[in-house]
């Protein structure tokens, strides 16, 4: 730009410093906007060198941009000064506007700073505005301030010119000119910052997305193709734990569609018996083993195991659950179980299992009437429920210790020797008469055979909830609960009348007898009490039938 003639500008000259404006805005990258800033400079305002010196993360200024010179370029470019040294020349100088002109004069004592820079010879000035080799002009940018103009921004970067290519110091217009284009090539450059900072957040953002769609479909893999079956419900509100989604594992292991289970939450499947033992679980990172409902009405043992699952932002959190087929476990640990408490031959409960079925009934405080005592008896039936069959079988009253007795319902037994209505737990201690010459006469196979028939008879003959055990040898005993002597009595002549019947043993028919002793439980006895009682009586019955009688064989 010509600055001899000021007062008179050429509109070409204009349209130069229009274009170099325009070409620093328009370009592409960080890098090609330091570029067009520095090309600007020579191209528009006619110096012949050119430097954009960028503000770095540290606060030192690096060569970012130079043009004029292509030697000069390659030794300078990517050098950088301390911020210490730049304030120093900030500082001292003329003062034009923004800008600041150190003359050669005052210049020699920048020559050993750290500042990268160029050197250029050239005669003395002959003339006062005649530009020498030495001076020094800079152009400070700032990012725009609140008022959006002037210095009142942060330090960008400074412009460093030289060598005017009239050969004179620029006046009022050339240094109106620098200073309004290093204004805009500020915010070419901040705006040029942004840019790329937000190139590089889309860039991230993106890489973010990848790896989440990445991680995403990991999970959606893992989750569909899982061996044992997942789902995920929702946690807390009012649809707490309503199942939202399920693999096909879980689906096949309950023979339901996926579309189905979303009708349902956990709650509505379980088992009935296992209510509780879901709302004990815990639901963050909670464990339980407990039947799930199929489609065809059967149930199914799993092991259900929770983890808590949260959005990104800490919004909505849901429950994953994992859920184990342990069918098969539990079948074993059943069998185990039933065989530790019943008999191998006859499949009754063992000894063991009797005597903890009547110590469960039995507590050590004395009633303290029988009106109290039918009072209690009358809630008995949900303190226990027994099987005759050798099922499995749930006691609540043995749950909890009988110190408390507050949901006991203590076990009373008959008046001796009348009936007066009072309905207690009968115990009929039954001895096989004529055994021991079955077996003696015929083999332990054919005294198997008669133990297996008369235990299927005596479980045929009492109610559902009565339990029948294998005592020991041909002992078996019967407990009978809500029964009166009378009742007890005609129990006892019925079973022994089943008995009695012939029974087909190795190919033959044999027939043994039964003796019954009829015995009462009652709070304060022991178990080992009760059934020695019905043991004695037994054996006083016994003994008062003739022997001929005892003996059907």
């Amino acid at each position: 730009m010509e600055t001899d003639s000021e007062p008179y500008v050429r509109l070409a000259s204009l349209r130069q410093l229009h274009q170099a404006m325009a070409d620093m805005n328009k370009a592409r990258s960080l890098a090609d906007t330091l570029q067009a800033v520095a090309d600007g400079v020579v191209q528009a305002l006619n110096y012949e060198l050119a430097c954009v010196n960028l503000v770095g993360p540290d606060g030192d200024l690096v060569v970012a941009a130079f043009a004029g010179n292509q030697a000069a370029e390659a030794l300078i470019t990517g050098r950088s000064g301390s911020r210490e040294s730049w304030d120093r020349r900030l500082g001292m100088g003329e003062q034009w506007g923004d800008l600041i002109f150190i003359p050669h004069t005052e210049g020699w004592v920048l020559d050993d700073d750290d500042v990268p820079q160029w050197y250029t010879d050239g005669p003395a000035p002959r003339f006062e505005d005649e530009w020498h080799p030495s001076d020094r002009l800079f152009a400070p940018m700032y990012a725009p301030g609140p008022q959006g103009g002037g210095n009142s921004g942060e330090l960008i970067g400074v412009l460093s010119v030289d060598r005017p290519r009239n050969g004179r110091r620029p006046g009022a217009w050339g240094r109106e000119a620098l200073q309004m284009y290093a204004f805009q090539a500020a915010i070419a450059i901040s705006n040029a910052r942004l840019r790329s900072n937000m190139q590089r957040a889309l860039v991230r953002l993106e890489r973010d997305q990848q790896a989440l769609r990445a991680s995403e479909e990991s999970f959606r893999q893992a989750f569909e193709y899982a061996p044992s079956g997942m789902a995920i419900a929702e946690m807390g509100g009012d649809q707490h734990g309503r199942i939202l989604r399920t693999n096909d594992a879980l689906c096949r292991l309950l023979g339901r569609r996926a579309s189905s289970m979303r009708r349902y939450a956990f709650s509505d499947l379980v088992h009935p018996e296992d209510i509780g033992t879901l709302l004990r679980t815990s639901a963050e990172g909670g464990r339980a083993e407990l039947r799930l409902g199929r489609r065809d009405g059967t149930y199914v043992w799993v092991s259900l195991r929770n983890s808590v699952v949260a959005d990104a932002a800490d919004g909505p959190r849901f429950l994953l659950t994992h859920v184990e087929d342990i069918e098969e476990r539990k079948r074993r640990e059943l069998h185990l179980a039933h065989r530790a408490s019943h008999d191998s031959l006859t499949g009754l409960p063992n000894s063991a299992e009797l005597r903890s079925r009547l110590a469960a009934r039995l507590c050590q405080r004395p009633q303290s009437s029988h009106a109290v005592a039918d009072a209690m008896d009358a809630a008995y039936g949900n303190s226990a429920v027994f099987d005759s069959g050798g099922h499995t079988f749930d006691f609540s009253a043995a749950a909890e210790p009988y110190g408390a007795f507050d949901h006991h319902v203590h076990a009373v037994a008959p008046e001796d020797g009348r009936d007066d209505g009072t309905k207690g737990l009968a115990v009929l201690f039954c001895d096989l008469d004529g055994f021991k010459s079955i077996n003696d006469r015929f083999g332990h196979n054919a005294g198997d055979a008669v133990l297996i028939e008369v235990a299927r008879r005596l479980s045929g003959g009492v109610r559902d909830g009565d339990t029948v055990a294998r005592l020991g040898g041909d002992e078996f005993v019967i407990l009978a609960n809500g029964l009166g002597r009378a009742d007890a009595q005609d129990l006892a002549v019925r079973l022994r009348g089943e008995i009695i019947q012939p029974i087909r043993a190795e190919g033959r028919a044999v027939r043994v007898g039964a003796s019954f002793g009829i015995g009462w439980a009652h709070c304060g006895m022991t178990a080992d009490e009760v059934l020695k009682s019905a043991d004695e009586r037994m054996y006083v019955e016994k003994r008062s039938r003739p022997k001929q009688h005892r003996r059907a064989g």
